[in-house]
């Protein structure tokens, strides 16, 4: 739950400048769909940012159950140099998962090509394509199983078809999970049971129920 989040983009010397999100406030509930939508730089993915705790520049209150599991999946993902196992587990130790069960994720995403290179050390974020780092993402949510998934254009590097699959593979498998998504493919719409709305008001971008 968020309750009156004001967000700013960085100001001078550090302080907070300008306001860009006004009053948000949403309510995320156990195996909601949730998509968020507006115009490119609304502010979708700094609301994001903010409810993860990483945003600086506002005010506001954001709480989440006590012991839930968080798991945001960026439009480009962060993924360490190491083994593929590492990389697939992050930000868990690699040993949290078997092999057995990190060559299913990868094999549910379309990464077939790498079940055999699991204890390979390279910099996957140079081999791996765009949209191949964005399904490693999802491989790590379908392992990690969290409460609450975000998803920030976390599927934009794909085509529609894969885009399809990579929802309809999250709604398979984390049933019981929350997602929300920051997407612009009108596809996307149909994995999503409601729609909140970034549009301009008083005093910044407000979300708006669709």
């Amino acid at each position: 739950r968020a309750e009156q989040i004001d967000l700013a983009v960085p100001g001078r010397n550090g302080a907070p400048g300008r306001i860009i999100v006004a009053g948000a406030a949403l309510e995320i509930a156990p195996a909601d769909r949730v998509l968020v939508t507006g115009p490119s730089g609304s502010g979708k993915s700094t609301l994001f940012r903010a409810l993860a705790g990483i945003w600086p520049f506002g005010r506001g209150r954001v709480r989440v159950p006590e012991g839930a599991r968080v798991l945001f999946l960026p439009q480009k993902p962060y993924i360490p140099v190491g083994t593929l196992k590492d990389a697939v587990a992050f930000p868990a130790a690699s040993g949290s998962f078997s092999d057995d069960a990190v060559r299913d994720a990868l094999r549910d995403c379309r990464l077939e090509s790498f079940t055999d290179r699991l204890d390979e050390t390279q910099i996957w974020s140079m081999l791996m394509s765009g949209g191949e780092q964005q399904r490693l993402a999802i491989a790590r949510a379908l392992l990690h199983r969290p409460d609450f998934l975000f998803l920030d254009e976390a599927t934009a590097s794909m085509d529609e078809t894969l885009e399809k699959q990579m929802y309809a593979l999250i709604a398979e498998r984390l049933p019981d999970a929350a997602v929300t998504s920051i997407a612009h493919h009108p596809v996307l719409a149909a994995f999503h049971r409601r729609q909140l709305n970034l549009e301009p008001g008083a005093g910044g971008m407000r979300l708006v129920a669709a």
